[in-house]
């Protein structure tokens, strides 16, 4: 389903965060050549994008979801994945501690993580399979817009500008090894976060738009909004782990958030949400 809206923010984001980068390679480029510059970040982004794909599902100890034992789940979402024109995505669950799930990968090679508790939660009766399903179509949808690609290219151009503005501060301030250290390090982290601020627009809105694609693929906009609920009145108690932060920006559920982490929220507020889908299902 095309979005013109997400696909627009894409290309701006993507055209904003790649100016961050033409910077940084006209910065090495005089020093090692501009081959060097592009054969080097092209392979670092790569890595990154591997990495960050067995590093999300390393972080909650992914295993494969047994069909024999969730035939339904399995069934539901091979049909989903005809829905939304995509190959079955590779189910796996994993310890997220609050119920969540995420998406990681591209169309043909998508995999859908669920938490044990997400699952145990169905098991005793808490959220209903058609609760469930729209949990999984969101996460689909989310493969199928490619939208999990740009987050996770726009997390290893954010990466590379923070490297370089790190050592070009260091190189230049050396003479003050401990304070050139601080320096380096503040505006390393400042400049990845300017970066960053342009890849959390596109992270809000493709919420939205995962959960209409969502809503299309089930017919079943209230359902979702129920589940969504039910998600975020378990993961908001106290006694709730927030997502891991290798998974957090990709959950389905950001986790609690303070002052400051809503000003550079992955997630729009999940009443927002919630309420789109209920105009939707009236």
């Amino acid at each position: 389903m095309a979005h013109r809206g997400l696909q627009a923010r894409m290309v701006l984001a993507g055209g904003v965060v790649f100016g961050f980068y033409v910077l940084v390679a006209a910065l090495f480029a005089p020093v090692v050549g501009l081959p060097v510059v592009l054969a080097g970040s092209v392979l670092f982004a790569g890595v990154q994008y591997v990495v960050g794909k067995k590093l999300a599902l390393r972080s909650v100890g992914a295993e494969d979801l047994p069909e024999g034992e969730y035939p339904e789940v399995h069934r539901r979402v091979e049909a989903l994945g005809e829905a939304a024109g995509i190959e079955k995505p590779r189910l796996v669950v994993g310890r997220m501690g609050a119920p969540n799930a995420f998406a990681v990968g591209r169309r043909g090679a998508g995999v859908v993580a669920l938490s044990e508790s997400m699952l145990r939660m169905v098991e005793e009766g808490h959220m209903s399979m058609d609760e469930l399903e729209g949990i999984l179509a969101h996460e689909l949808a989310h493969i199928e817009n490619r939208d999990v690609v740009v987050m996770v290219m726009g997390q290893a151009i954010a990466s590379i500008v923070g490297l370089t503005v790190f050592f070009v501060v260091e190189a230049v301030a050396d003479e003050v090894p401990l304070v050139g250290f601080l320096v380096s390090y503040a505006l390393s982290v400042v400049s990845q976060l300017l970066v960053m601020v342009f890849v959390l627009a596109v992270s809000r809105y493709r919420e939205y738009v995962a959960d209409a694609d969502a809503a299309s693929y089930t017919g079943e906009p209230a359902a979702l909004a129920s589940g969504l609920a039910k998600v975020v009145e378990v993961g908001r108690r106290e006694e709730a782990p927030d997502p891991d932060e290798n998974v957090a920006a990709l959950c389905f559920f950001g986790g609690k958030r303070g002052l400051l982490a809503r000003l550079f929220a992955t997630h729009p507020p999940a009443e927002a949400r919630i309420e789109r889908l209920e105009e939707m299902a009236a």
